[in-house]
């Protein structure tokens, strides 16, 4: 009996189920653990198991060669046999209704269909198929099509079409999510479907004889056939066109129209075969109330004279698939002038745009939420945008003529009518949504556009799309509602909303200021309130004290300084309230006398930094760093020497926790005056040491607040990136407590100490005081919330030994040990192993890998947001890189120690001098994290700010722009940085990608 644990785990549901069915004797010669592996990669586990042996027993009742075929087939193609059986039960009957055919799916007989070719090899191959059907079991093929019988030619075709079908979703459900493979499947039914009406219209000729031996008649296909895009069960969109191999057009109209009627028989029928085709021919002129079939001449004087607008659009995809190939080559050629003009038309663009509307307002509400084609959100947003783009642009430039909506895409991204940000969205966008279609259509092979609402059958959708971290009903969602959101958004900025350059900028408006002489003066050197800056100047200068003289002084030279940033405005603002705290003070006034550089890098400060700014009033003192030239941030050892200093005989928690907040706090000012006189610090690691300073005072504090027993030994672990050595200005603390203890103290004495002396910690780090806090983070502890804030060092290595999680092991890449006692040592000696692992990472590791990057993708970034935008989180930004490092260390650092490093750049370059990744690639990875982390730096310099999601996002207007070019010494490029950046982003993500998801 099997297990139901284990029929579970493989994804069967429910197990029992399973079980009967691997009882039945048609499977009692079959290898179990094969098939339940096989049965399990599938979409439907459930599906597949009873497919096969549906299968199994139609093969050994059809006797020796369906056995054979099925024996052959489960060895040469397992993959591609199991992924028919576990997603479309449509084919799934196909086979076992002709379990001799099973064959096809072998590379053997893949290679011999030549799928993913031309439409000239489909229209052969059809109709070789055709000319070579055999009746019955054992007799002969029939020489040619009159001897076959219209029963046996159409039989025929329509086998050869469900054989072509079959192989093709086979490949289409083993390929992964490649990004030019939905474009391939699509190409290749589009190619197969001119094959069968190829077929079809030779069967037509073969009934109809010597009548229609004259006649010349080409089938023109219009959408999604035109443009090569057809789904698994699509409309088929066609036009006729007639002639005559006699010269007289008119005089063979009858006989083409038979043919052309003969054609939607042979293909839509009932049949012992079932249909294969639904042809459409509502698009021709007049429509259903216009004549089948016309002559050119006829097609030309009506586009000509009659034509509406829309008509001219659904041309743009027309394509001669069928029939008389000269004849059709001219019906294109005839049009295709008429095509490219008529966006010069009268209305053309309201008028396309209200049918754009019109198709909206047609779809049931039912369906308007998971309508994949036609709503919001849909393929036709991102089809009548592109189709809009190209008949206004198409006119003059020929680049953009082209059938398929992904190649019109592209041709308009390359021509500069679109952003290549926004058409590589909606290039993504379109492919995943005709994933989903075919996905919603291989089940029943039924034409449907909407998604359905089972549980069971978005999960079966998800598992077959074979996109990592896309295994659930609930991740399908999401992923829906995500390219839902984009691709409407595009589409209304694009289609409705063209967008214009937005480069100029109005000028301010100077008309109210008063025309005295000083603010006049003001206004002509660059300040935008000059009204205000005379009145900050006044203020600064009136009285008849010293400190006013020396202001007097001073003041016309500071005001040329200020200008040299880009808030003069904000800078003397600034320099006011400095001044009116500091004024007294002798030295002050006199530093700036006499010191041009501390008053050239004072104006420069103000005007450029409102961190720097806000913070040094009260901090004036620093103002005194400038002309010692003490911005060099301190070390560690120099922090602690100055934190025992200032902590000489105080014994109270609150007021030790203070002063080392009050430390990083001068740290940080010190660091940011630096960075924005770009001295070429490392502020990453100044910030860091500046918050370790603060941890170690805390820690001080808390043990007092928690009366902690002396033999309890306890230390704080650094995770993320103040683990890494990486802080930046935003950057809370993610910590974790581990403790230990002698003979002399019960172990349950000793935790309730430990978690103690962890909460006063936490609270004298955040508690409200003069001094900024630094917020800190236990959530990276075992069970995360649920769990004990301290453990001791056997109890995390009781969990590490029986419940690590790949995220942990992951996190404890970046543990450091930053205060306390020799504990923390141990509990690091404790982690390696499992951070740098000897065995690597397991598949199912990477699986959990990757679901979390992309968990963490979709639903940490802020809506609403521009996700190219979110440093941190977007394509490419810090998070991205930092996975990659990651995996690499997880991969590789059991056997190459250089690895072995808490931070994100000693990772990469240690990867690189391994060889692991390219110099090139390790490069890539290593700009984009550095930009990123100086524009969040950059953020909180120009902004004052510490907190708030602006933080996170890539600077986007002008004055925000203009004030990161001054902190990153890029004055004048502002538009520059953006897109410096968005490239840097975009090469960083494709060497990512390379690691993240290589196999």
């Amino acid at each position: 009996m099997w297990e139901a644990a284990k029929l579970r785990r493989a994804g069967f549901s429910p197990p029992d189920r399973a079980a009967r069915l691997l009882e039945s004797p048609a499977l009692a010669g079959t290898d179990a653990d094969w098939l339940l592996a096989h049965a399990a990669g599938t979409a439907d586990p459930n599906q597949a198991l009873l497919g096969y042996l549906r299968l199994t027993e139609a093969a050994q009742e059809a006797g020796p060669e369906a056995r054979r075929a099925l024996t052959d087939a489960c060895q040469a193609a397992p993959a591609r046999l199991f992924a028919i059986l576990g997603m479309s039960t449509t084919l799934t009957e196909h086979l076992i209704s002709h379990p001799t055919n099973v064959h096809i799916l072998s590379d053997a007989k893949i290679a011999e269909a030549g799928l993913y070719t031309t439409l000239e090899g489909e229209r052969a191959s059809a109709l070789a198929a055709v000319r070579s059907f055999s009746p019955g079991p054992g007799e002969p093929p029939r020489a040619d099509l009159a001897e076959l019988g219209e029963a046996g030619a159409i039989e025929a075709l329509r086998l050869h079409y469900w054989y072509r079908l079959t192989q093709i979703a086979a490949l289409d459900l083993t390929a992964g999510p490649a990004p030019d493979h939905v474009e391939a499947v699509a190409r290749a039914l589009s190619d197969v479907v001119g094959g069968a009406l190829e077929a079809a219209l030779a069967v037509g000729r073969a009934v109809y004889g010597p009548e229609a031996d004259d006649v010349a008649l080409a089938i023109i296909a219009m959408g999604k056939t035109g443009g090569r895009e057809v789904n698994y069960i699509s409309d088929v969109d066609v036009i006729y066109v007639a002639g005559s191999r006699s010269g007289d057009d008119e005089a063979d109209l009858p006989a083409a129209t038979k043919l052309a009627e003969y054609i939607s028989h042979a293909v839509a029928a009932p049949g012992r075969t079932p249909a294969i085709l639904q042809i459409d021919t509502a698009l021709r002129p007049e429509g259903k109330a216009g004549p089948l079939v016309r002559t050119l001449d006829s097609h030309v004087a009506y586009y000509e004279k009659w034509a509406e607008n829309w008509e001219f659009q659904a041309l743009l995809k027309a394509r001669p698939v069928a029939g008389d190939r000269e004849l059709g080559e001219r019906y294109v050629a005839a049009l295709t002038p008429l095509v490219w003009n008529a966006a010069g038309r009268d209305g053309f663009v309201e008028e396309t745009r209200a049918m754009r509307r019109r198709v909206e307002s047609l779809v049931p509400a039912k369906d308007a939420e998971r309508q994949i084609k036609l709503g919001r959100g849909g393929l036709r947003d991102i089809e009548f945008t592109v189709q809009l783009l190209q008949l206004v642009h198409g006119r003059t430039d020929p680049s953009v003529r082209q059938r398929s909506t992904l190649e019109a895409l592209a041709a308009l991204r390359d021509a500069g009518y679109i952003g290549r940000t926004a058409a590589a969205t909606m290039d993504a966008d379109y492919r995943l949504l005709r994933a989903l279609e075919h996905r919603v259509q291989l089940h029943r092979i039924r034409r449907s556009h909407v998604l359905p609402t089972a549980d069971a059958d978005l999960r079966r959708i998800a598992r077959s799309l074979r996109i990592p971290g896309l295994d659930t009903a609930e991740e399908l969602g999401e992923m829906w509602a995500r390219v839902r959101k984009e691709v409407r958004a595009l589409h209304l900025e694009i289609y409705y909303r063209p967008m214009l350059p937005a480069t100029a900028k109005l000028s301010a408006d100077n008309a109210a200021l008063e025309p005295e002489a000083a603010q006049a003066r003001l206004a002509a050197i660059g300040y935008g309130d000059p009204r205000s800056a005379y009145a900050n100047a006044l203020a600064l200068t009136s009285g008849f004290n010293r400190t006013a003289a020396i202001a007097r002084h001073i003041m016309p030279v500071m005001l040329e300084w200020f200008t040299q940033g880009p808030e003069p405005d904000r800078g003397l603002a600034a320099f006011r309230d400095v001044s009116e705290k500091l004024g007294s003070t002798p030295w002050y006034m006199r530093l700036l006398r006499d010191s041009k550089v501390v008053g050239e890098r004072l104006a420069r400060l103000l005007s450029t930094s409102r961190y720097v700014a806000n913070e040094l009033p009260s901090q004036a003192e620093a103002i005194a760093w400038l002309e010692a030239d003490e911005l060099a941030p301190l070390g560690p050892a120099e922090l602690t020497a100055q934190l025992d200093s200032v902590l000489n005989r105080r014994t109270d928690p609150r007021e030790i926790a203070i002063a080392g907040r009050a430390l990083r706090r001068r740290e940080l000012l010190r660091t940011a005056m630096a960075d924005t006189l770009r001295l070429g610090t490392d502020s990453r690691q100044a910030i860091t040491d500046a918050g370790q300073v603060a941890v170690e005072a805390s820690l001080r504090g808390a043990r007092i607040a928690a009366s902690a027993p002396d033999s309890l030994q306890f230390a704080v672990i650094a995770m993320g990136r103040f683990g890494g050595g990486e802080l930046g200005y935003i950057s809370d603390a993610d910590l974790l407590f581990v403790f230990d203890h002698g003979p002399e103290l019960a172990e349950q004495e000793a935790s309730a100490a430990a978690n103690e002396v962890a909460r006063h910690l936490i609270a004298l780090l955040s508690t409200p005081a003069p001094e900024p806090g630094f917020p800190a983070d236990a959530d990276l502890r075992p069970e995360g919330k649920n769990g004990p804030l301290a453990r001791s060092l056997d109890s995390y290595r009781a969990y590490y030994d029986q419940w690590v999680q790949t995220w942990e092991r992951q996190a404890l890449l970046r543990a450091r040990f930053v205060a306390g006692d020799g504990v923390g040592a141990r509990f690091i000696s404790l982690i390696n192993p499992l951070r740098y692992p000897s065995s690597g990472l397991a598949d199912a590791e990477v699986r959990d890998i990757r679901r979390m990057k992309a968990r963490v993708e979709s639903e940490r970034i802020p809506r609403g947001v521009d996700k190219t935008r979110h440093l941190k989180l977007g394509p490419g930004g810090l998070a991205n890189v930092e996975w990659a490092a990651q995996i690499l260390q997880l991969r590789h650092a059991g056997r190459i120690p250089a690895l072995r490093t808490t931070g994100t750049l000693s990772a990469l370059d240690a990867a690189s001098e391994s060889g692991l990744i390219s110099a090139d690639g390790a490069g890539k990875l290593i700009e984009a994290w550095s930009f990123a982390s100086a524009l969040r730096d950059a953020n909180v310099l120009a902004s004052g700010r510490t907190r708030g999601a602006k933080l996170d996002l890539l600077p986007h207007g002008a004055r925000e722009l203009a004030l990161t070019a001054a902190l990153l010494g890029r004055e004048g490029e502002l538009h520059a940085i953006e897109e410096d950046y968005l490239r840097a982003a975009r090469r960083a993500r494709a060497v990512v990608e390379r690691i993240v998801y290589e196999e």
